[in-house]
């Protein structure tokens, strides 16, 4: 290395030669065949930039393995990031909404064929959850209304369902 740093370009040649052999080592043990060679190059290129924070009265060995242990450590990271294989046996299972969103549509096509003070105090009750006080204020018919409107409106639904009557 110091050969190398003082311009003689046969030593640097020399260096990058014997560097990029020990590091193909250094990865295979570490990393997938697959990624080895980008590796090397990755970490080749940053010891040539970083060939001026050497210093001579240290060992070399141990300046050039902190670099490729480094560049160990990003791959790795990077690998982590990008991983967008599916984690072998976790399998999350995902319910199946068609059956209740096909029945509120049939609801709501049954609703529309009631009259509509009827229709509303059904939907609030029975579909959204109001309490019949609250179906009340929202609607502005008296809590006995809603009462009977709910009872009327279901018992025709119920006909029309049993197929007795046709609510249209």
């Amino acid at each position: 290395m110091m050969a190398a740093l003082s311009g003689n370009g046969g030593a640097y040649n020399r260096l990058l030669t014997e560097v990029g052999a020990w590091l193909q080592r250094y990865y295979a043990r570490r990393l997938p065949a697959s990624h080895v060679d980008d590796v090397v190059q990755e970490a080749l290129v940053a010891i040539h930039l970083k060939r001026h924070t050497y210093e001579p009265e240290r060992p070399f060995r141990a300046w050039m393995t902190g670099i490729a242990r480094y560049k160990w450590i990003d791959r790795l990271r990077s690998n982590n990031r990008d991983r967008s294989d599916p984690i072998e046996g976790l399998e999350v299972p995902i319910e199946d909404h068609a059956s209740e969103v096909s029945g509120r549509m049939d609801v709501q096509k049954l609703l529309t064929q009631l009259k509509p003070a009827q229709a509303d105090v059904i939907r609030l009750v029975k579909v959204e959850g109001y309490t019949i006080q609250e179906a009340s204020a929202a609607t502005g018919q008296s809590i006995a209304l809603v009462k009977v409107n709910i009872h009327r409106g279901i018992a025709r639904l119920a006909s029309a369902i049993d197929g007795d009557q046709d609510i249209a």
